[in-house]
């Protein structure tokens, strides 16, 4: 864990700091383990590099429950503590949903659940056209929004096409409406994806399923 000054403080600091949305703090202190192994362990992003085309890319789906994203970020200095202070206020940059525009580090505007996931495809796309191979695409989803079709789509279009840059990651909390035979992971399985299910609060197995090298996508259901 970082070490606090006037401008990074600890995570547990920053996530005290955060008040003012607690109708969707479970959705958010369910991603805290598996947002801070990424950037803790595994995203080669840094505050001197949001803009380098060669950055990993992280994209929040499950943006509707911003906190422990917010706290994570503060904590690695891509922005100011204090911003911490006034979350969701008239003047904050920090909203209820995080805004691409307004924060630094933040990839996608997010939140409507369901479009994550094929923005992410758009993404690896967009970077394989430019020349750019190194580049990882990480999409951090829920469970529910396997509920939505678009998911669907860009599962099996990521599979028939060897997307092998693009890692999802599922949190389940088993909040799915209609789930799927065999779990989440055969979910993605039956179109070409490797697959890792992992304890979401075992950060080392968490870190070592998402620096699986597989040649296809690669999802990581974390069970919280």
């Amino acid at each position: 864990m970082t070490t606090a000054t006037a401008s990074t403080p600890t995570l547990d600091e920053a996530l005290r700091r955060l008040t003012g949305d607690e109708k969707h703090q479970r959705s958010a202190l369910s991603t805290l383990d598996v947002l801070w192994v990424l950037y803790d362990r595994v995203l080669r992003v840094s505050p001197a590099a949001v803009d380098d085309p060669d950055r990993d890319r992280f994209l929040l789906s499950k943006g509707h429950g911003p906190a422990a994203f917010y706290a994570v970020l503060a904590t690695k200095g891509f922005f100011p503590a204090d911003w911490l202070d006034d979350m969701g206020g008239p003047d904050s940059r920090l909203g209820y949903h995080p805004d691409r525009t307004l924060i630094p580090g933040v990839e996608i505007g997010s939140g409507s659940l369901g479009h994550g996931l094929p923005i992410g495809v758009g993404v690896v796309l967009g970077l394989r056209a430019q020349g750019l191979t190194t580049p990882r695409t990480y999409v951090l989803i829920g469970d529910a929004e396997l509920d939505e079709g678009s998911n669907h789509e860009a599962i099996a279009y990521a599979g028939a096409t060897a997307l092998d840059r693009l890692v999802v990651v599922v949190i389940d909390n088993k909040s799915a409406t209609h789930g799927w035979p065999g779990g989440i992971a055969c979910r993605f399985a039956a179109n070409g994806w490797s697959t890792a299910e992992v304890d979401s609060r075992n950060h080392d197995a968490v870190a070592a399923a998402l620096l699986t090298q597989t040649g296809t996508p690669h999802v990581v259901v974390a069970h919280a």
